[in-house]
Formats: structure tokens, sequence, C-alpha cells
């Protein structure tokens, strides 16, 4: 399900996106728009009021909401090759989400212990590394369309970071 536009800032977003399509159907121009999660390099511009540090801030998102930025632009890549057979269609990229719909409810009261099912090693790793995980989580994006239509998957998820974290010298 897409969500509504929260703000000015979506909305202008969701009017682009309408005049791209226009376009396309007016003019034949293939258009591929992509909804990209966070994967800017620097901190979140709500920093001060996230009480983890930005690489854990950065590591929780790839759960939900983030992408790194080489899966950007192989992204970009992908869509420019499939435009033309596509015609126009929209797609969100982001890092695989774990997360099934019936979790909905569970990651919004304690995101931890979801978290925790589908990764059972996580509370180790981030306790040894100071870490901490979101209390809830209230969004996912689900990726599914553009691997099955645009023939994309990002390659680095969650379970990256924390193979990372295993190999890291607990000293």
């Amino acid at each position: 399900m897409s969500p509504e536009p929260r703000n000015i800032y979506g909305v202008t977003k969701l009017s682009a996106e309408h005049l791209c399509r226009l376009y396309h159907l007016q003019h034949g121009l293939p258009v591929v728009v992509l909804r990209t999660a966070r994967f800017f390099p620097e901190a979140d511009d709500m920093a001060h009021a996230i009480e983890q540090s930005d690489a854990n801030t950065k590591a929780n998102e790839l759960l939900f909401r983030r992408l790194m930025v080489e899966d950007a632009a192989q992204a970009h890549v992908a869509a420019l090759e499939k435009a033309p057979e596509l015609g126009f269609d929209t797609f969100i990229i982001c890092a695989p989400t774990p997360f099934q719909p019936e979790d909905c409810e569970a990651l919004i009261r304690d995101a931890p212990s979801v978290v925790a099912r589908y990764f059972p090693e996580f509370p180790a790793l981030y306790a040894r590394k100071g870490w901490t995980m979101f209390s809830s989580i209230d969004r996912i994006y689900d990726a599914s369309r553009a691997r099955d239509r645009l023939g994309f998957a990002c390659r680095t998820s969650f379970a990256d970071v924390l193979a990372a974290l295993a190999a890291e010298d607990p000293a």
C-alpha cells in the first residue's frame, strides 16, 4: 500500500511523477521513476532526535528504508536499460526487508523483538558494538516489485551489516 504524502515535499514528488506519466502518455517517452530509500552518506537531518549513532542508525535503516549508494547507482542503470520495455513505471528501491505484513503491529510496539526473530544473532552483535535497535518501526519500504518487474535487487542488506559486525575483532 502506498501511503499518502505527509507534507509539501511528498506532494511535490508525487506531482512530478504524475507529470512524467502524463508526458509518457502524450509523447511516448519511456520514464521509470525510482523512489529511492535513504542512501545519503551524511548524517540524518534529524540526528539530534535519534539516540543511536549515525552508523547504528544507518545499519538499523537497512531493515526497512535504506540502501547503499552503490545499489542506488545500479538501480538507475537497471532503469535506463529497462525503460524502453516498461514505458512508464514506478519502483521503490531499498535494501530487501525481512519483514512481512503480519509483522507491522509488532514492529510498532517492539521492533527489537521482531528483528531478533529474523536475526537471532543481532542482539549480541549489537551489544558488543554498543548499538541499539529502534524501539519502533512505523514504515517498511518493499522493493519486491523492483525485483520482479525491473529485475533489480540491492546487493547489500541488514544481514551484511551483521556479518561485518561478526567479523570484527571482539577485543
